[in-house]
């Protein structure tokens, strides 16, 4: 696949250049500077073209190496032959005379790539053109090279601008590469290709190139993920080689080690191989030394450096090294949990004798960090080392999510086989109904599991991570009484263990999150935190526990605070298995609540592509597919939101029920998209009442004030008895909103708006100023109404031009009833009159005679030109 390679990110850089060469400007020119690769020679092309369109003239030439052994040999080709015997005070001027000839009166850019290759008489020459201001001069050089005293001394004189061109940043790395692939990249792998490029455009090209070649970096559902890792190709290995030249034996040592085991201490690094070289590895830039508190610390200068090196070295060279590192790092009494993860990681591919202890030590760590597949792969050298029940526990649970469910329920039962007291019995337990529940979709049979072990452990506080499974168990269920009365019975025992309080608060905070008290969340989610820094396996719990923390501060109508919590959750979790892809679903859910259609729904396209391979894991696709159905929808793509709606109906989750009354109203904002108003206040009202049901009253709230803003009049009442019972602004500003639009007050309606847009939800706000302006505008108030869709206007773009049923009647007001734009909309659609009647449950006749109507009123019968009229063509 050959990729066309834009340039992107260089609009600043441009502009200095592009004033640099102006023939008004008080240098004669610019010099672009960087490391190689970095893009200056793309963008002194980029600049030659734009003046060359424009009329001047450019006379072009690259200095290398083996041009740098002739006199004059970079502009060999511009100059021809200028004779014999001359000396260089003659020859000079003819070269000037001979370069610039056929220009005429029109200015000339003279450009020199690579003008640190020059040889002295070429350089020589362009000094020449720069004094006598014959020419305008574009240099590019490499940074840190030696160049000819001519060329330095015209940037050092400023004679000439100097521009140090820097790598790309990562945004600005994200950009280039959707413009080369044209299409979505997946944030996990455009940092991982940042991160492994560094922003140097050569390098990056490289890698995408045989990612793409090799398969490795491919398009799925829309989104160009990263299959397997990112090769280095010959062609790469090449480059790198010649940037870190030829490596004497000791410097390659320093080098290969720092491959294998960095960062180190330079101390360490210097024991390990040589003083001498570790600063001539510095003074080369192959490493950089940092300082970290009072260490200073080894690393390579660039990371593509250590990928080149590993693929280099021998297998048995790289054990013997990562068992020397290993030794020293043993040796120095290092106890911090990165260097206890570090020594173990180097062990498992080394000459080293398997040590237990370490191994099991390192994969609790890892799982802590949530890297179950690192954390797996040290837990089974662990056990095959004689690591026991503990090492197998934390192989059984990281199985449970990264492996296949055959191989988890064979882990699951080697573990119940080394379960030796009741402690053991109830951990392995845990471990089983988590697999049940979460990954078998089975949370009836888990809880079974529960009551069977509960009724064969004796000491009571032997059974509370049972009992705490229960409360987490149930808060997912949405059975909100049952597992607050479980997760309290765990946090009010005298010592319950970190793993039963973490799980017990993710059973309470999902609970208080729903059930409209998110004020009273704070408290059990610093100890649930407090708990994950000392859990085993459970550690991993700590991330439902900030989902469903965000859930309750987006339902409360905390919105700058969920945000925060969500971007602060997805950077802590962005590189791990799965964790990307909630790190998707938390911004994207949050995103939209703040009226960030278009961000909300790259988001979530993102993270439904990423989390197809790990299936129905926790539950992540299922809520992930409501947000993006909802979301879709919002944004007007409804063809697309109906094929997520099938998607999610597909996938519902029965472990996750707690979220189905935002699956209903996914339903609701697919039905208003397609103009079906009335089925999707139907639906609205399916979803506060199964919400009711199940004492979720803050998801109660979000449902009425949905049918609010579908402009649905008669649920005032309930939502004012809510607001006393429901936590944080949404439900006294829903409230105001549904009393507003059944009095028909246009004022309130925009004191609502106010309030809505207050606490951040900026797409409800623009319905209610949209109302207002209608109800206003009815009344004969036409400045008002008109400065009330002003309002509705600029809030809808706030929100990326987002459609509901209220700003599309609100964009193209029309003389019809509700039910009229309705059946009008559903026709314009398609839909046949019977496929309306069945849809709004209405009679064929009844259809018929509000077309009829409708059609006297907008003066045609054309069910196209209805499409125009509604603004949907």
């Amino acid at each position: 696949m050959g990729l066309e390679w834009p340039l992107v990110g260089r609009s600043e850089e441009l502009k200095f250049v592009a004033a640099a060469l102006r023939s008004d400007s008080d240098a004669r020119g610019v010099v672009l500077a960087g490391a190689p690769g970095v893009g200056k020679t793309r963008l002194a092309r980029e600049m030659l073209a734009r003046v060359e369109r424009r009329g001047t003239t450019v006379r072009g030439a690259v200095a290398t190496a083996s041009s740098r052994m002739l006199p004059l040999g970079a502009f060999a080709g511009l100059l021809g032959d200028l004779g014999q015997g001359q000396g260089q005070a003659q020859i000079l001027p003819r070269a000037a005379e001979v370069l610039l000839a056929g220009a005429g009166q029109d200015r000339v850019i003279v450009a020199v790539d690579d003008a640190h290759l020059l040889d002295e008489l070429s350089a020589a020459l362009v000094h020449l053109l720069v004094l006598r201001r014959g020419a305008t001069v574009l240099l590019t050089v490499r940074s840190g090279e030696p160049a000819p005293d001519a060329i330095t001394a015209l940037w050092k004189d400023r004679q000439l601008d100097r521009l140090e061109v820097q790598p790309l940043s990562e945004a600005e790395t994200v950009a280039l590469l959707e413009a080369a692939l044209g299409g979505q990249v997946d944030s996990a792998a455009a940092g991982q290709l940042w991160t492994m490029s560094r922003g140097n455009v050569l390098f990056l090209r490289q890698l995408v190139d045989g990612a793409v070649d090799r398969g490795a970096f491919r398009l799925d559902r829309g989104i160009w993920r990263l299959a397997e890792p990112v090769p280095v190709t010959a062609g790469l290995a090449e480059l790198l080689a010649a940037r870190m030249g030829a490596l004497s034996d000791p410097v390659r040592d320093v080098v290969d080690t720092l491959a294998l085991g960095e960062p180190l201490g330079v101390r360490l690094l210097a024991e390990l191989t040589d003083a001498a070289a570790v600063e001539q590895a510095e003074d080369s830039g192959l490493i950089q030394v940092e300082a970290d508190g009072r260490r200073l610390q080894a690393r390579l200068a660039h990371p593509l450096y250590g990928e080149a090196r590993r693929g280099q070295m021998g297998r048995l060279r790289a054990r013997r090294l990562r068992s020397r590192i290993t030794t020293a790092l043993a040796d120095t009494g290092a106890r911090r949990a990165d260097d206890t993860l570090r020594r173990a990681v180097l062990m498992l591919d080394s000459d080293l004798q398997p040590d237990p202890d370490l191994l099991t030590a390192a994969a609790e760590s890892s799982s802590y960090l949530g890297d179950l597949p690192l954390a797996r792969r040290l837990a089974v050298a662990a056990v095959r080392a004689g690591g026991g029940f503990g090492a197998q526990a934390i192989v059984a649970n990281a199985t449970l999510f990264v492996g296949r469910p055959d191989e988890a329920d064979g882990e699951l039962a080697a573990l119940a086989r080394l379960a030796g007291t009741d402690g053991e019995l109830v951990r392995a337990t845990v471990n089983r109904a988590t697999f049940l529940s979460w990954i078998l979709t089975r949370p009836a049979e888990a809880q079974a599991l529960l009551d069977e072990v509960a009724a064969r452990v004796a000491a009571a506080e032997d059974r509370l991570p049972l009992v705490a499974l229960r409360a987490m168990i149930k808060g997912q269920l949405g059975q909100l009484v049952e597992a607050e009365q479980a997760a309290r019975t765990v946090l009010d025992a005298a010592e319950p263990g970190p793993d039963a309080v973490l799980m017990a608060c993710c059973g309470l905070v999902a609970t208080l999150a729903t059930a409209g008290r998110a004020d009273e969340m704070n408290p059990y989610m610093a100890r649930g935190a407090e708990a994950a820094n000392h859990a085993t396996e459970r550690a991993a719990f700590r991330i439902p526990l900030v989902v469903t923390q965000m859930t309750g501060l987006r339902l409360a109508g905390y919105l700058d605070d969920a945000g925060q919590v969500a971007a602060e959750c997805r950077e802590q979790i962005k590189d791990l298995p799965l964790g990307a892809q909630i790190g998707c679903y938390l911004m994207g859910e949050t995103d939209f609540a703040r009226g960030r259609v278009a961000s909300s729904v790259r988001w979530l396209r993102e993270g439904r592509a990423g989390i197809e391979p790990f299936g129905d894991v926790g539950g992540w696709r299922y809520v992930t597919l409501i947000a993006l159905t909802r979301a879709l929808a919002v944004a007007g793509d409804i063809e697309a939101a109906k094929l997520a709606l099938a998607d999610l109906e597909q996938h519902r989750h029965p472990a996750v029920t707690l979220n189905d009354p935002e699956r209903i109203l996914a339903r609701a904002w697919v039905a208003a998209a397609e103009g079906a108003t009335s089925q999707a206040i139907t639906l609205t009202h399916d979803a506060a009442a199964f919400a009711a049901g199940l004492g979720q009253l803050a998801h109660e709230v979000l449902a009425l004030h949905t049918a609010v803003r579908f402009g649905d009049p008669t649920v005032a009442d309930r939502l004012a008895a809510l607001v006393p019972q429901v936590d944080g602004p949404r439900a006294p500003a829903a409230a105001a909103h549904a009393a507003a639009l059944a009095a028909a007050d246009g004022d309130a309606l925009l004191e609502a708006a106010v309030a809505l847009e207050r606490f951040g939800d900026l797409l409800a706000a623009a319905d209610a100023a949209a109302q207002a302006a209608e109800v206003l505008t009815r009344a004969g108030q036409r400045g008002a109404g008109y400065a009330a869709a002003e309002r509705a206007r600029r809030l809808s773009e706030a929100c990326d031009g987002a459609r509901t049923p209220t700003l599309a009647a609100a964009a193209r007001p029309l003389p019809l009833t509700e039910r009229e734009r309705e059946i009008v909309t559903l026709a314009a659609r398609g839909l046949s009159n019977r496929e309306i009647a069945e849809r709004l449950m209405v009679s064929v006749r009844t259809v018929e005679g509000h077309l009829y109507r409708a059609s006297t009123k907008l003066g045609t019968t054309n069910r196209a030109e209805y499409a125009g009229l509604i603004g949907l063509d």
